[in-house]
């Protein structure tokens, strides 16, 4: 009964996938109808796991079937909350986007679902090979989406060349396993957790090369330099809704493994990739930063900017290989501030789209401000909060990342950190200097009031709360609150 209880959410999510594949045989179904199953779907999940957040945790699902494949423990309910609430969020915030395309049908929600449940797997896994196939399920269903739009080339090539690297680098992770398996006998995190702790780095040659190409499938997936070629034209090619899905929700999927792996099976060993994840730190920021700069499509240079954030999460994974305590709830934080600021930026971009149906430049935003006055304030918030200015909850997620860095020693990667940080001020602040100092002759458009404004002004208010809401009203949860609850979900690893 009580593993029961923690797979009912994955089994929700599952079983709305397939309600929604058998009501997508059917084109009578709208879009609409097959976006709000899909949320219905996703709160029945949520609800579920979250109603066992505060539950006493011991064992495995369901040990006399699986063994110890999938773990019950407060880190894994942690991110499951992030995935359901994240794609509830990307749903209900793409509405609008939704219903001005054609081209969405069942199959594109039951994908989403799919996705999900592989993100929940991943979560919960205990085990290498399951973990590679929570991992893969989770990707297979992305590659499909970036693509969804078939008349359309950009996504189609999008699709491609995600599908291809990703296939390379979900190999590494393959060949990474069979490695570890040959030196340990086993693909249990238990095992291998023993195996490292009683030996010493010199004689684990084959697992250090077996867990070092599974770092290569971790920085592929995050968007690290050198791994990032595919990032931008992906991040252009796919459709407003999975580009955002993709650059929060899956990000933090991401880090479910990294984490784990990092801070359980190769805890008395991370140090032996300090210096290598430094320098690959280093360049993410610096390339990152590089490639946003130089873009003039918004979509494009959020996709750029992306990379900059996968790097101030490096910072967080070098500096728990040194002893920082702190690095791990502020990674956890910096994926919940960095998801509210991103969904919120595609969002606007998204309910753009959805009227005017055209790429926008950093031209197309100039006078914004007068055209849609509410709208530029709040995509004003998501680009304060994306460059970490304070009184916002991006201040805060980079606040703890540095504050990680300079525990451990890395006063180099915190300097530089807050020197990229400075350096993305300038193409956040150059959109909103085109919405506010530059005129338009177009007609002032009303604030429409709807399931999707709704959303994006919600996620706004989040951010702001996230910065300033625990100094103001300290008996209800803000920041400093979840840090607590990402420690102890830390402390339930091990």
């Amino acid at each position: 009964m009580n593993s029961l209880i923690y797979i009912l959410p994955m089994i929700s999510v599952l079983a709305g996938a397939f309600v929604l594949m058998l009501l997508g045989a059917k084109s009578i179904t709208k879009t609409k109808t097959f976006n709000l199953i899909t949320v219905g779907f996703l709160i029945v999940a949520f609800t579920l796991e979250y109603s066992t957040l505060f539950l006493e945790r011991e064992g495995y699902l369901y040990e006399n079937i699986f063994a110890h494949v999938f773990i019950i423990d407060k880190f894994a309910t942690i991110f499951n909350l992030m995935f359901t609430s994240g794609a509830i969020l990307t749903l209900l915030i793409n509405n609008d986007y939704f219903k001005s395309r054609h081209y969405f049908t069942g199959e594109y929600f039951a994908l989403i679902l799919f996705s999900i449940f592989g993100m929940m797997m991943l979560a919960h896994a205990h085990e290498l090979l399951t973990a590679f196939i929570a991992l893969e399920t989770a990707s297979l269903s992305v590659y499909a989406l970036v693509g969804y739009h078939q008349n359309k080339k950009v996504s189609s090539e999008a699709m491609l060349k995600y599908m291809i690297l990703g296939s390379l680098t979900g190999a590494f992770f393959i060949l990474g396993t069979a490695l570890i398996y040959g030196a340990t006998g086993s693909t249990s995190f238990d095992i291998i957790a023993l195996y490292v702790e009683n030996h010493q780095l010199k004689d684990m040659t084959l697992l250090v090369v077996g867990a070092t190409l599974l770092m290569v499938t971790i920085l592929f997936k995050i968007g690290a330099v050198p791994f990032h070629a595919w990032v931008v034209d992906v991040y252009h090619g796919a459709p407003y809704p999975i580009t955002m899905f993709m650059a929060s929700t899956f990000k933090i999927a991401i880090f479910a493994i990294a984490l784990r792996l990092y801070i359980i099976d190769f805890s008395s060993i991370n140090y032996f990739w300090t210096e290598m994840l430094q320098v690959i730190t280093i360049l993410t920021l610096i390339g990152g930063s590089l490639i946003a700069i130089n873009q003039k499509v918004v979509k494009r240079m959020l996709a750029g900017s992306s990379i900059v954030h996968s790097g101030y999460l490096l910072i967080g994974i070098s500096s728990i290989g040194i002893g920082s305590d702190l690095a791990a709830p502020a990674i956890m934080f910096y994926l919940i501030a960095y998801f509210l600021s991103s969904a919120g930026s595609f969002g606007i971009l998204s309910f753009i789209a959805s009227q005017n149906k055209q790429e926008m430049t950093y031209e197309d935003f100039k006078g914004f401000a007068h055209r849609r006055p509410y709208l530029a304030l709040i995509m004003s918030v998501f680009m304060l909060s994306l460059a970490g200015f304070p009184s916002t909850i991006g201040f805060l997620g980079k606040f703890y990342i540095f504050t990680s860095a300079i525990d451990s020693g890395q006063i180099l990667l915190a300097g530089l950190g807050i020197l990229t940080a400075f350096i993305s001020v300038y193409y956040y602040f150059k959109l909103i200097a085109m919405m506010y100092f530059y005129p338009s002759d177009k007609v002032v458009q009303k604030f429409s009031i709807d399931i999707s404004t709704i959303m994006i002004a919600f996620i706004a208010l989040l951010i702001i709360w996230g910065g300033i809401g625990t100094s103001l009203l300290s008996f209800l949860p803000g920041a400093n609150g979840f840090i607590e609850i990402a420690k102890e979900a830390i402390v339930s690893l091990k």
